[in-house]
């Protein structure tokens, strides 16, 4: 059985060549939650996939577990399992959900010109892993009302980012109600000295997207990944 459900912008015959961008979902959502974004962003040149994340919402999984991959269906899913204060539980879940997302990017990544992630909250937390784990691998990432993870330090090759910054859009409220002040705080510190960064904010949208940020998410992906 097939363990990834993956949505794409384009039949198959039209992908190959073009620039990837991977939507990453935000906690208890599904794949299909961002393929609303994709027609106020380039579709000129780029294919859009967006993933299911692997466990569905609310699974606790084992502190022996050997793959991120759940069987079973649900309401919404989850990259990792969250407690009730939004912290992840255990960073090996983190290890598990990048080596699983690489399961099914690695061996498709060569069909593309390049590979840019785009997360929504969980999502970002997520895509800048990806990132931080493979950045050979990765172009650029848009980050939406999200954050980066502290940690990983035998994991991540954030040295390798620090010498080649990564191209990095992040979008935020300012008084976004989910991302509490010390992811924003990590965040800040760690792509002050890893990402290229472009960052906007734009008061009164909580916890969700705006419609001129999608002008910018469109401005960023031309500029970082369709012209670079």
């Amino acid at each position: 059985m097939n363990q990834y459900l993956v949505e794409y912008s384009k039949a198959e015959p039209f992908r190959r060549g073009t620039h990837l961008a991977v939507l990453l979902h935000g906690y208890g959502s599904h794949e299909r939650d961002l393929l609303g974004l994709t027609p106020y962003l380039p579709s000129e040149k780029m294919t859009y996939a967006s993933v299911r994340a692997p466990q569905p919402v609310g699974y606790q999984l084992s502190a022996d577990a050997d793959s991120a991959y759940v069987q079973g269906s649900a309401m919404g899913y989850q990259w990792w399992p969250l407690n009730q204060q939004l912290e992840t539980v255990g960073f090996t879940a983190i290890e598990l959900a990048v080596d699983y997302l690489l399961g099914w990017l690695e061996p498709i990544a060569a069909d593309y010109e390049s590979v840019t992630l785009l997360g929504f909250s969980q999502g970002m937390a997520f895509a800048t892993s990806v990132a931080r784990a493979r950045p050979d691998l990765i172009k650029a990432v848009v980050g939406l009302s999200g954050y980066a993870v502290a940690g990983g330090e035998h994991y991540f090759k954030d040295a390798q980012l620090a010498d080649e910054p990564l191209p990095l859009f992040w979008g935020r409220d300012e008084a976004d109600p989910i991302i509490t002040p010390d992811k924003i705080a990590y965040t800040q510190e760690w792509v002050a000295g890893h990402a290229a960064l472009t960052a906007h904010t734009y008061a009164g949208i909580g916890h969700g997207v705006a419609a001129a940020e999608l002008t910018h998410v469109t401005d960023f992906l031309k500029e970082k990944v369709l012209s670079a």
